[in-house]
């Protein structure tokens, strides 16, 4: 095992996928060290004189942090607690936005650190079944198949426009409203930076971003190692950009600066060591034939158009069991791959169903690290938030599910548009409308 760990580590790409994380996490630091994105979330709360529009300024904060999915619920959720409080929102349905607006749209961005992790993983399997195609484009085309994300995302804003609620949501709700909660905020707001501190590195990380891959486009073919390295690039320039601006606004020193973007890698190491064990696992299984003998069988007893639908299941099982999306995508991306490409199955959609399995049961498990931050972000008891929260995800990972049923026979991303549908009239037929009732004069 220790030999293979080894080998693994002394591959080029692999070696490259390592430094990019550690840019990205960094970055991610030193944004929380500065407040910028502490800030820009802060004014998003400004114009929520009602209940809908502070959970849509929650919902849009949460889609706007779209670099971390942990830092997510800890940079938004102590903004929103105070205005959820005043307009009388349960802590439930904070809690529900937090995480449903962290995961899903981490995994719809290919460059930040869930991309360049996925991208990794598409890599390897693509390399040890002998397919060529770049890792960054099939996440591309991945991108509108990832049913399960797009749909959480649609259903937090279809729940706020309608004000249904169902469940334990619509319990937790009334009993909101049925109390007048005078508990004080246990903390003040954490400080904030200039919003400047937010715009200016993220506006210089895509730029950089996009001048670099239409360059090398343009130039060369798109490689795997462009794209590598145009993230290492551009997260970087932007650390660095961060560093001046702190130093400039908040006479932060450059060495302070310098000590929290190292400090940054602390947060990444055990999605490294997933990602050597999933490396290390994918060369046994090649080894050993894992993949060829498991195709076989599934070839002989699933029909090509049932292998994403199947895939979205098991992934969403062994994700619910672990508590954690990343090490599922390790776990089935090396076993769906090579079965997807022998059994003719659709590669694309076999994907994307392995992202959106492991993200529903992620999304759905008690000991997810994410669904934990969110319960803390929200100040909610985490069983409470647990429970309001899985009839939810369970409504759109059922509709998810049948997406890639149907995909699977009739390929297309417009099945997106009839399950949207399918999703708004579940929610009108389950949900009953139960509105906060505000506690402010307005």
């Amino acid at each position: 095992v220790e030999q293979r760990v080894f080998v693994q580590l002394s591959v080029p790409s692999n070696i490259q996928i390592i430094f990019t994380m550690m840019a990205i996490g960094g970055f991610i630091k030193l944004l929380e060290v500065s407040g910028g994105a502490r800030s820009f979330a802060r004014r998003m709360t400004r114009i929520v004189p009602t209940a809908a529009r502070a959970q849509f300024a929650a919902w849009g904060a949460g889609v706007s942090i779209f670099f971390t999915d942990s830092g997510n619920a800890l940079i938004i959720g102590p903004l929103f607690r105070p205005i959820f409080r005043e307009l009388n929102i349960s802590r439930e349905k904070l809690a529900y936005i937090l995480d449903s607006t962290a995961s899903p749209i981490c995994i719809l961005v290919p460059f930040i650190g869930w991309g360049a992790y996925i991208m990794g993983l598409i890599e390897q399997a693509y390399v040890d079944n002998g397919l060529t195609e770049n890792a960054f484009e099939v996440l591309l085309n991945v991108l509108p198949y990832q049913f399960y994300a797009l749909l959480t995302l649609f259903a937090v804003a279809l729940f706020i426009w309608t004000g249904r609620d169902f469940g334990p949501m619509l319990a937790a709700q009334r009993r909101q409203n049925d109390s007048v909660d005078s508990e004080p905020a246990k903390a003040s707001d954490p400080a904030v930076g200039s919003v400047s501190l937010f715009l200016v590195p993220l506006t210089l990380l895509i730029g950089i971003i996009g001048v670099l891959l239409t360059g090398y486009a343009l130039v060369d073919d798109l490689t795997s190692v462009h794209v590598r390295s145009t993230l290492t690039i551009a997260y970087i320039a932007a650390s660095i950009a961060t560093a001046v601006l702190m130093y400039r606004q908040q006479q932060i020193p450059f060495n302070d600066s310098l000590t929290t973007f190292v400090r940054g890698p602390e947060t990444m190491v055990f999605v490294v060591l997933i990602l050597i064990l999933a490396w290390s696992k994918s060369s046994v299984l090649k080894d050993h034939g894992t993949a060829q003998t498991l195709s076989e069988l599934v070839s002989q007893n699933i029909h090509p158009g049932m292998l994403p639908a199947v895939i979205f299941l098991l992934g969403a099982v062994i994700s619910f069991a672990t508590g954690s999306s990343w090490g599922t995508f390790a776990i089935l991306m090396t076993l769906a791959v090579p079965v997807a490409h022998n059994i003719d199955a659709s590669m694309y959609l076999t994907i994307a169903a392995v992202l959106s399995g492991g993200l529903f049961g992620d999304h759905t498990s008690p000991i997810s690290d994410t669904t934990v931050l969110a319960s803390i972000g929200a100040d909610c008891a985490h069983i409470d938030h647990v429970t309001t929260q899985f009839y939810y995800a369970l409504l759109t990972g059922s509709i998810a599910f049948i997406a890639y049923l149907v995909a699977g026979f009739y390929p297309t991303a417009w099945i997106l548009l009839p399950c949207a549908l399918v999703l708004y009239l579940g929610i009108q037929i389950l949900g009953t409308e139960n509105r906060p009732v505000s506690k402010l004069a307005v």
